[in-house]
Protein backbone atom coordinates (compact mmCIF):
# COMPACT_ATOMS: atom_id res chain seq x y z
CA UNK A 1 0.00 0.00 0.00
CA UNK A 2 1.26 3.71 -0.90
CA UNK A 3 2.49 5.37 1.78
CA UNK A 4 1.55 9.07 2.25
CA UNK A 5 4.72 10.30 0.66
CA UNK A 6 3.69 8.08 -2.30
CA UNK A 7 0.50 9.17 -2.28
CA UNK A 8 1.28 13.26 -2.16
CA UNK A 9 3.45 13.12 -5.05
CA UNK A 10 1.13 10.90 -7.32
CA UNK A 11 -1.43 12.91 -6.79
CA UNK A 12 0.78 16.20 -7.56
CA UNK A 13 2.17 14.72 -10.57
CA UNK A 14 -0.78 13.15 -12.27
CA UNK A 15 -1.40 16.81 -12.25
CA UNK A 16 1.60 17.83 -13.45
CA UNK A 17 2.24 15.40 -16.46
CA UNK A 18 -1.41 15.49 -17.82
CA UNK A 19 -0.74 19.08 -18.83
CA UNK A 20 2.08 18.23 -20.89
CA UNK A 21 2.14 17.93 -24.46
CA UNK A 22 3.74 15.25 -26.57
CA UNK A 23 5.34 17.51 -29.16
CA UNK A 24 7.58 19.87 -27.09
CA UNK A 25 9.05 15.78 -26.87
CA UNK A 26 9.05 15.35 -30.35
CA UNK A 27 10.27 18.45 -31.16
CA UNK A 28 13.51 18.52 -29.09
CA UNK A 29 14.45 14.26 -30.49
CA UNK A 30 14.11 15.24 -33.59
CA UNK A 31 16.23 18.11 -33.29
CA UNK A 32 18.35 16.42 -30.61
CA UNK A 33 22.00 17.77 -31.59
CA UNK A 34 20.69 21.49 -31.15
CA UNK A 35 18.41 20.51 -27.84
CA UNK A 36 21.07 18.65 -25.77
CA UNK A 37 23.91 21.29 -26.88
CA UNK A 38 21.33 23.77 -25.59
CA UNK A 39 19.99 22.51 -22.67
CA UNK A 40 23.63 20.78 -21.13
CA UNK A 41 25.25 24.73 -21.50
CA UNK A 42 22.24 26.54 -20.07
CA UNK A 43 19.98 23.92 -17.91
CA UNK A 44 21.26 22.92 -14.39
CA UNK A 45 19.26 19.68 -14.80
CA UNK A 46 20.81 18.89 -18.16
CA UNK A 47 24.65 20.00 -17.41
CA UNK A 48 24.78 18.04 -14.72
CA UNK A 49 22.77 14.58 -15.83
CA UNK A 50 24.86 14.45 -18.92
CA UNK A 51 28.38 15.61 -17.55
CA UNK A 52 31.50 13.63 -18.48
CA UNK A 53 30.00 12.82 -21.96
CA UNK A 54 27.16 10.43 -20.57
CA UNK A 55 25.56 11.16 -24.36
CA UNK A 56 28.06 8.85 -25.66
CA UNK A 57 27.77 5.88 -23.17
CA UNK A 58 24.06 5.56 -23.83
CA UNK A 59 24.36 4.04 -27.49
CA UNK A 60 23.43 0.01 -26.99
CA UNK A 61 23.20 -0.10 -23.53
CA UNK A 62 20.40 -0.97 -20.97
CA UNK A 63 18.89 2.05 -19.61
CA UNK A 64 16.54 2.33 -16.04
CA UNK A 65 15.37 5.90 -15.75
CA UNK A 66 13.70 6.29 -12.12
CA UNK A 67 10.76 8.84 -11.99
CA UNK A 68 10.83 9.68 -15.54
CA UNK A 69 8.40 12.53 -15.16
CA UNK A 70 7.33 14.28 -18.35
CA UNK A 71 9.67 11.34 -20.25
CA UNK A 72 11.49 13.56 -22.02
CA UNK A 73 14.87 12.33 -20.75
CA UNK A 74 13.37 8.66 -21.54
CA UNK A 75 12.85 9.70 -25.10
CA UNK A 76 16.49 11.32 -25.64
CA UNK A 77 18.08 8.42 -24.46
CA UNK A 78 16.17 6.13 -26.79
CA UNK A 79 16.93 8.11 -29.45
CA UNK A 80 20.65 8.39 -28.08
CA UNK A 81 20.29 4.44 -28.87
CA UNK A 82 19.79 3.36 -25.16
CA UNK A 83 17.30 0.73 -24.64
CA UNK A 84 14.94 2.41 -22.11
CA UNK A 85 13.18 1.05 -19.32
CA UNK A 86 11.34 4.16 -17.39
CA UNK A 87 9.51 4.43 -14.08
CA UNK A 88 7.32 6.69 -12.68
CA UNK A 89 4.46 6.55 -9.93
CA UNK A 90 2.35 8.77 -11.83
CA UNK A 91 -0.07 6.58 -14.65
CA UNK A 92 -0.03 9.50 -16.64
CA UNK A 93 3.97 9.18 -17.27
CA UNK A 94 3.31 5.76 -19.08
CA UNK A 95 0.19 7.48 -21.18
CA UNK A 96 2.99 9.82 -22.82
CA UNK A 97 5.33 7.11 -23.37
CA UNK A 98 2.93 5.09 -25.19
CA UNK A 99 1.90 8.60 -27.67
CA UNK A 100 5.65 8.51 -28.15
CA UNK A 101 6.32 5.42 -29.25
CA UNK A 102 3.56 5.22 -31.42
CA UNK A 103 5.04 8.64 -32.84
CA UNK A 104 8.25 8.10 -33.28
CA UNK A 105 10.65 4.75 -34.77
CA UNK A 106 13.30 4.12 -31.77
CA UNK A 107 15.69 1.28 -32.49
CA UNK A 108 14.13 0.20 -28.95
CA UNK A 109 10.67 1.44 -28.30
CA UNK A 110 10.16 2.53 -24.52
CA UNK A 111 9.28 0.26 -21.72
CA UNK A 112 7.58 2.00 -18.78
CA UNK A 113 7.10 0.16 -15.79
CA UNK A 114 3.91 1.75 -13.67
CA UNK A 115 3.84 2.38 -10.17
CA UNK A 116 6.61 1.34 -6.98
CA UNK A 117 9.69 0.52 -8.65
CA UNK A 118 10.43 -1.80 -5.19
CA UNK A 119 7.55 -4.19 -6.58
CA UNK A 120 9.46 -4.47 -9.49
CA UNK A 121 10.30 -8.52 -10.89
CA UNK A 122 13.22 -7.60 -13.16
CA UNK A 123 15.72 -10.30 -12.71
CA UNK A 124 19.41 -9.04 -11.03
CA UNK A 125 22.00 -7.59 -13.11
CA UNK A 126 19.61 -6.37 -15.72
CA UNK A 127 20.93 -2.94 -16.42
CA UNK A 128 23.85 -1.04 -17.83
CA UNK A 129 22.85 2.21 -16.04
CA UNK A 130 20.49 3.32 -13.91
CA UNK A 131 19.51 7.26 -14.41
CA UNK A 132 17.41 9.97 -11.80
CA UNK A 133 16.97 12.99 -13.03
CA UNK A 134 16.10 15.25 -9.80
CA UNK A 135 14.14 11.70 -8.17
CA UNK A 136 15.77 10.46 -5.15
CA UNK A 137 15.08 13.97 -3.69
CA UNK A 138 11.38 12.82 -3.15
CA UNK A 139 11.73 9.95 -0.90
CA UNK A 140 11.51 9.88 2.88
CA UNK A 141 15.48 8.74 3.91
CA UNK A 142 14.41 5.31 4.38
CA UNK A 143 12.41 5.05 1.05
CA UNK A 144 16.09 5.72 -0.51
CA UNK A 145 17.95 3.20 0.98
CA UNK A 146 15.61 0.77 -0.07
CA UNK A 147 15.65 2.59 -3.80
CA UNK A 148 19.58 2.53 -3.62
CA UNK A 149 19.77 -1.23 -2.45
CA UNK A 150 17.10 -2.37 -5.53
CA UNK A 151 19.57 -0.32 -7.79
CA UNK A 152 22.65 -2.55 -6.67
CA UNK A 153 20.80 -5.67 -7.49
CA UNK A 154 19.59 -4.21 -10.41
CA UNK A 155 22.72 -3.21 -11.89
CA UNK A 156 25.66 -5.29 -13.81
CA UNK A 157 29.01 -5.34 -12.64
CA UNK A 158 30.75 -2.95 -14.17
CA UNK A 159 27.25 -0.85 -14.57
CA UNK A 160 26.63 2.70 -13.01
CA UNK A 161 23.75 4.50 -10.98
CA UNK A 162 23.79 8.19 -12.06
CA UNK A 163 21.36 10.65 -10.18
CA UNK A 164 21.10 14.33 -10.49
CA UNK A 165 19.84 15.92 -7.28
CA UNK A 166 19.44 19.12 -5.05
CA UNK A 167 22.92 19.74 -2.80
CA UNK A 168 22.60 21.99 0.30
CA UNK A 169 25.72 21.81 1.57
CA UNK A 170 25.73 25.78 3.54
CA UNK A 171 22.74 26.04 5.95
CA UNK A 172 23.40 29.64 5.20
CA UNK A 173 22.76 30.19 1.36
CA UNK A 174 19.68 27.41 2.21
CA UNK A 175 18.03 29.98 3.96
CA UNK A 176 18.58 32.55 1.64
CA UNK A 177 16.97 30.56 -1.34
CA UNK A 178 13.64 30.35 0.81
CA UNK A 179 12.96 34.30 0.56
CA UNK A 180 13.90 34.44 -2.93
CA UNK A 181 10.50 33.70 -4.92
CA UNK A 182 10.26 32.21 -7.85
CA UNK A 183 7.60 33.80 -9.74
CA UNK A 184 4.59 30.84 -10.20
CA UNK A 185 6.57 28.09 -8.65
CA UNK A 186 7.34 29.23 -5.19
CA UNK A 187 6.62 32.38 -2.97
CA UNK A 188 9.05 34.13 -0.47
CA UNK A 189 8.86 33.45 3.24
CA UNK A 190 8.79 37.46 3.68
CA UNK A 191 5.04 36.19 2.31
CA UNK A 192 4.82 33.93 5.44
CA UNK A 193 1.07 33.09 4.86
CA UNK A 194 1.27 32.14 1.07
CA UNK A 195 4.95 30.66 1.84
CA UNK A 196 3.15 28.32 4.13
CA UNK A 197 0.29 27.42 2.25
CA UNK A 198 2.73 26.24 -0.55
CA UNK A 199 4.63 24.41 1.79
CA UNK A 200 1.59 22.42 2.54
CA UNK A 201 1.38 21.51 -1.54
CA UNK A 202 4.94 20.82 -1.77
CA UNK A 203 5.61 16.84 -3.06
CA UNK A 204 9.41 17.03 -1.58
CA UNK A 205 9.93 15.69 2.38
CA UNK A 206 12.07 17.51 5.15
CA UNK A 207 15.21 15.58 4.80
CA UNK A 208 19.25 16.32 4.10
CA UNK A 209 20.10 16.81 0.41
CA UNK A 210 23.76 17.28 1.54
CA UNK A 211 26.72 15.75 -0.47
CA UNK A 212 28.07 14.02 2.87
CA UNK A 213 24.51 12.12 3.26
CA UNK A 214 24.49 10.77 -0.37
CA UNK A 215 27.98 9.70 -0.09
CA UNK A 216 27.10 7.78 3.37
CA UNK A 217 24.14 6.86 1.52
CA UNK A 218 26.07 5.02 -1.28
CA UNK A 219 28.56 3.46 0.37
CA UNK A 220 26.31 0.85 2.13
CA UNK A 221 25.40 -0.90 -1.34
CA UNK A 222 28.23 0.12 -3.81
CA UNK A 223 32.23 0.18 -3.79
CA UNK A 224 32.78 3.61 -5.48
CA UNK A 225 30.54 6.66 -5.17
CA UNK A 226 31.50 10.23 -6.47
CA UNK A 227 29.82 13.37 -5.85
CA UNK A 228 30.04 16.18 -8.58
CA UNK A 229 28.73 20.09 -7.68
CA UNK A 230 27.25 21.64 -9.92
CA UNK A 231 26.24 25.81 -9.59
CA UNK A 232 28.14 27.17 -7.26
CA UNK A 233 28.27 30.33 -10.14
CA UNK A 234 25.23 29.75 -12.35
CA UNK A 235 22.99 29.78 -9.39
CA UNK A 236 23.07 33.37 -9.19
CA UNK A 237 21.22 33.60 -12.50
CA UNK A 238 17.96 34.24 -10.63
CA UNK A 239 19.56 37.67 -9.88
CA UNK A 240 19.08 38.27 -13.53
CA UNK A 241 15.77 39.01 -15.51
CA UNK A 242 14.88 35.98 -16.42
CA UNK A 243 14.89 33.82 -20.29
CA UNK A 244 16.68 36.96 -21.53
CA UNK A 245 19.96 36.27 -23.76
CA UNK A 246 21.52 37.98 -20.56
CA UNK A 247 20.96 35.15 -18.89
CA UNK A 248 21.32 32.17 -20.87
CA UNK A 249 24.98 33.86 -21.42
CA UNK A 250 25.82 34.00 -18.15
CA UNK A 251 24.69 30.64 -17.24
CA UNK A 252 27.12 29.44 -20.06
CA UNK A 253 29.83 31.46 -18.77
CA UNK A 254 29.72 29.82 -15.38
CA UNK A 255 29.25 26.07 -16.08
CA UNK A 256 32.66 26.62 -17.90
CA UNK A 257 34.19 28.01 -15.20
CA UNK A 258 32.71 26.66 -12.08
CA UNK A 259 35.59 23.97 -12.25
CA UNK A 260 38.01 26.62 -12.15
CA UNK A 261 37.05 27.20 -8.74
CA UNK A 262 38.38 25.05 -5.43
CA UNK A 263 37.07 21.94 -4.83
CA UNK A 264 35.83 23.34 -1.39
CA UNK A 265 33.85 26.03 -2.64
CA UNK A 266 32.03 24.68 -5.47
CA UNK A 267 31.23 22.02 -2.86
CA UNK A 268 30.07 24.86 -0.23
CA UNK A 269 28.46 27.21 -2.78
CA UNK A 270 26.67 24.23 -5.70
CA UNK A 271 23.43 24.24 -5.55
CA UNK A 272 23.00 20.83 -7.35
CA UNK A 273 24.99 18.04 -7.76
CA UNK A 274 25.49 14.69 -10.15
CA UNK A 275 25.89 11.86 -7.95
CA UNK A 276 27.58 8.49 -9.71
CA UNK A 277 27.48 5.28 -7.63
CA UNK A 278 29.83 2.50 -9.06
CA UNK A 279 30.59 -0.99 -7.91
CA UNK A 280 27.29 -2.32 -6.66
CA UNK A 281 27.82 -4.87 -3.74
CA UNK A 282 25.94 -8.28 -3.74
CA UNK A 283 23.05 -8.63 -1.78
Amino acid sequence: MENLNQQKNKEHYEKVYSRYSIRNILWKINHLDFFLDTAIKTETSWHGLYMHDFTTKLKGKKVMELGCGDCTNAAVMAQLGAEVWANDIADTSGKIIEEVNNAQEFENSIHFIAGDFLRNELPDQSFDIIVGKAFLHHLEVEEERLFLKECARLLKPKGEARFFEPAVNNRLLDELRWYTPLPGRRPSKWTPKKFREWKKQDPHPDRSFSSGHFEKAGTEFFGKVETYPVGSLERFHQLLPARKPINNKYRQWAFRNEKYLPYFINRSFARSQLIIYREPKEW
